[in-house]
């Protein structure tokens, strides 16, 4: 039996004890503008949680948790793509990351994305009984009321952090310099307060739900270290997850059409939102090895005549690919770079790009 409807007429508790009363087993799919989420049941309890909310994932969870360091991470996930392999299982056998802090990241990732849900104002859900994935690879079974009864207390504390933050593009004051003892939380928080970052930017930058933020922030207001400032009309801000699809929706467009500073730019909007993204890094490095092959490309004089700089015995040493020696059996003394152009049978682009490997490599001259 499925069940859909929208948060604003039955409330996530109601629906959560819905499907603990008839012990359900599925998937609860919850949607709120660019953010989806996804909370796995068996038997009426939770069971597992999915979200594609950037500061949901476990690489933002090992980073906040101070488990592992940027870099770290990153090269993590570019190993990811190319070996296949889990996330945590590259960290762990790369000996960056213990299994017991693996465990305790996960589990704080999972529940996190459960209880943030409570805040949402509105939202659509469905219910798909007997939809259970068979790759759950985040579990930490727990009863549905201790977990409603979390979600309430964290909407009581929301509504009275509101009174004083009245919306996630709220900006901060900062009275003074982290008070001694402080802890590293804090002190990145009073750092990135003072830097202008309204709460939803901090809570990119922190890692942390926009509850969390604000409850940090609220301590700190409590105890009179900062004061609320200006609330900036960003509808970005409002909407991080979505931001970031458009921008890399955006990016990737200012690529193909090899317009590539509007790419690095749009990339580096994204990391101003979320400096762990994965595919804004990667484009990054697309865009700006594509602008110098540009460069490169464009340097290569097509009237000059290209010839051989080292004998054929030389030449014969070199580790060249099919299309680098199809083009030096074209270079002969007199065919200038662009009659060879015509000859080629790979586009012209990659060719010329050929021709600045082999005048790097100093295997040809330019007469």
């Amino acid at each position: 039996m499925s069940l859909r409807g929208d948060l604003r007429t039955m409330a996530l508790p109601d629906v959560l004890q819905w499907i603990a009363s008839g012990r359900k087993t599925g998937t609860l799919h919850v949607e709120r503008r660019s953010v989806q989420k996804r909370i796995i049941l068996r038997e009426g309890n939770i069971f597992s949680s999915w979200s594609n909310d950037p500061r949901e994932s476990l690489g933002q969870f090992l980073i906040r948790l101070r488990l592992v360091t940027e870099e770290q991470l990153f090269r993590a996930l570019l190993a990811q793509e190319e070996k296949g392999r889990l996330l945590g299982s590259i960290l762990v056998g790369d000996g960056l990351l213990s299994e017991e802090d693996l465990k305790r990241a996960l589990k704080a990732k999972a529940e996190e994305t459960v209880y943030d849900l409570f805040l949402w104002p509105a939202g659509q859900f469905e219910f798909r009984e007997g939809e259970f994935p068979d790759n759950i690879l985040i579990t930490f079974e727990a009863l549905v009321t201790p977990v409603i009864l979390e979600g309430i207390r964290r909407v009581d504390e929301w509504q009275r952090i509101r009174t004083a933050f009245p919306s996630v593009e709220t900006t901060f004051k900062v009275s003074g310099p982290a008070p001694t003892g402080a802890d590293p939380v804090e002190k990145q928080v009073l750092a990135l307060a003072a830097a202008g970052k309204s709460l939803a930017e901090l809570s990119l930058e922190l890692r942390r739900s926009d509850f969390e933020t604000a409850s940090l922030l609220f301590d700190l207001h409590s105890r009179g270290l900062v004061a609320v400032g200006e609330a900036r009309a960003d509808t970005q801000a409002a909407d991080p997850v979505g931001a970031i699809q458009a921008l890399l929706a955006l990016a990737y467009q200012r690529l193909q059409e090899k317009r590539y500073e509007a790419a690095l730019k749009a990339y580096e909007e994204v990391l101003a939102f979320d400096r762990l993204n994965q595919n804004a890094k990667k484009g990054l490095i697309a865009a700006m090895e594509a602008r110098q092959r540009e460069k490169e490309v464009h340097a290569i004089p097509r009237d000059k005549v290209p010839s051989l700089a080292v004998d054929l015995a030389t030449l014969t040493k070199q580790n060249l690919d099919p299309f680098e020696g199809f083009v030096l059996s074209r270079v002969n003394g007199q065919w200038d770079v662009q009659s060879i152009l015509k000859l080629c049978p790979m586009g012209e682009e990659e060719a010329l790009l050929i021709f600045a490997r082999l005048l790097e490599r100093n295997l040809v001259k330019l007469d």
